[in-house]
């Protein structure tokens, strides 16, 4: 078996198979699945892993393999727009889309394609911007199957600021949006509008050689490379923002869920993930501090360790097989 010591997060392993699934109206994302777990491992189950913004799969090859060993199946894509799955709009460097909503559409169907070839319980787990996309696809009932379980990491339930009011953030992503170009970019670089490419790495990750793989994944494969959001983007997140706290759709959730966070994290809202946490019907949540940036799964080993095993306790507990 594959000690997680050895492991290289800089090669897709040997079994793990990338391809292109087509969406229902031709459009190509891009897909892996990864190895099959060990012979040994008892079979768990299935995963669909989906990233955030301006992701790539790439970055996660370690808790692929992290899972892998403890006998699950696991499957990742890109979103439409970005990483390995074509770009939208004029601008090809922006991270772009005009609606949420064509990306639950997406997910709904790369989710039920997936399902007929897997067998056992089916997880989907999604990070910050897939962690959005996965929560709403399930208020929506848009997975069918249903999941038997959702993981959501450093969820973008929110934006920061968070002190600026979402119906503000509506209204001005809005009139933003319609003074040009959807699909022109709402600032010049790094994750944020207002802050330096230098600066990326204080908001992802304390972990330099976990950033730097990012950096290397790009190098090696540029069609990764995703710039800043457009401005239509920002005015489908706030609206797809305001629909989640919706009366009712939280509330309305009736998979357990899992939620891995950070109260440091200068990315997403730490304040809308608590007010999830106090909606949601049947929700645990492990709340990192200053230990922890955004991308909790790229972390430092203890931070990371921490996370995987509070992932691993929550499957075993909630998910059954067999």
């Amino acid at each position: 078996m594959t000690s997680a010591a050895a492991f290289d997060r800089r090669a897709i392993a040997a079994g793990a198979v990338e391809s292109m699934w087509l969406a229902a109206d031709g459009h190509a994302i891009r897909r892996i699945d990864w190895a099959p777990p060990p012979a040994d491992a008892e079979p768990r189950g299935a995963i669909l892993f989906m990233p955030g913004r301006g992701d790539f799969y790439e970055k996660y090859l370690e808790s692929f393999e992290h899972w892998r060993l403890g006998g699950w199946e696991v499957s990742a894509a890109d979103w439409r727009g970005q990483a390995g799955s074509g770009r939208l709009g004029a601008h090809g460097g922006t991270g772009h889309i005009g609606d949420f909503a064509d990306w639950v559409t997406d997910l709904a169907g790369l989710w039920r394609d997936w399902a007929k070839e897997r067998k056992g319980p089916l997880v989907l787990v999604g990070h910050s911007m897939g962690g959005h996309l996965a929560l709403r696809a399930v208020i929506e009932r848009a997975l069918d199957p249903a999941p038997a379980a959702l993981v959501l990491s450093a969820p973008m339930l929110d934006v920061v600021p968070e002190h600026v009011p979402i119906f503000f953030k509506r209204f001005y992503t809005g009139a933003m949006a319609r003074l040009g170009d959807l699909s022109r970019p709402a600032w010049k670089a790094s994750e944020k509008p207002g802050s330096r490419t230098a600066m990326r790495p204080f908001l992802l990750t304390h972990d330099d050689a976990r950033y730097a793989d990012e950096t290397w994944w790009r190098e090696a494969r540029p069609e990764l490379a995703v710039g800043p959001a457009s401005w239509g983007w920002l005015r489908a997140a706030m609206d797809s923002v305001a629909g989640l706290f919706r009366r009712g759709a939280l509330e309305s959730v009736a998979v357990p869920v899992l939620v891995i966070a950070t109260s440091a994290d200068r990315l997403v809202s730490p304040a809308a993930i608590r007010r999830a946490l106090d909606r949601l019907p049947d929700v645990e949540g492990v709340i990192f501090g200053p230990e922890a940036r955004h991308e909790i799964l790229r972390e430092v080993d203890p931070v990371r360790t921490r996370a995987l095993a509070a992932i691993d306790d929550f499957l075993t507990r909630r998910v059954k097989t067999g």
